[in-house]
């Protein structure tokens, strides 16, 4: 699991959180002055969103972003996998090769227990909460 969060996860939290309120439909470049982004770099932070079905996308002058039912009970580390791909990985975080139980590196269980505590947390965090 990487330590940072990736700009792009960081603006699909937002926009999640922004777009939570019932009714609340924002336009591209809405969404990109609230995010602090550009609405093309929006596109691609709604994007994965829209694919896992929390995100509707409508098109046409009235049309806009808004939540879909299924977003209602996303957690911040869902949003965060969906940008930017599963935080396991299966990787020693100390040396490059598979992490096997035989063959664990020093940081292995500090490590393993930091990323549980760490994807806990994400994942009981609601991604609709309102970010300030």
């Amino acid at each position: 699991m990487r330590l940072e969060v990736t700009r792009r996860a960081e603006l699909a939290v937002q926009a999640v959180g922004l777009l939570a309120p019932a009714g609340t439909r924002l336009k591209a470049p809405e969404l990109a002055e609230a995010l602090g982004a550009t609405p093309g770099f929006v596109a691609q932070v709604v994007g994965p969103l829209v694919k896992a079905g929390w995100v509707r996308s409508t098109p046409g002058p009235t049309g806009g972003y808004s939540l879909t039912d299924d977003a209602s009970g996303v957690s911040v580390l869902e949003v965060i996998e969906a940008i930017d791909g599963p935080t396991t990985t299966g990787r020693c975080v100390a040396e490059d090769r598979a992490c096997t139980l035989g063959r664990t590196c020093v940081l292995h269980e500090a490590w393993s227990r930091a990323r549980t505590t760490l994807t806990d947390i994400l994942a009981g965090t609601p991604a609709t909460a309102p970010h300030p």
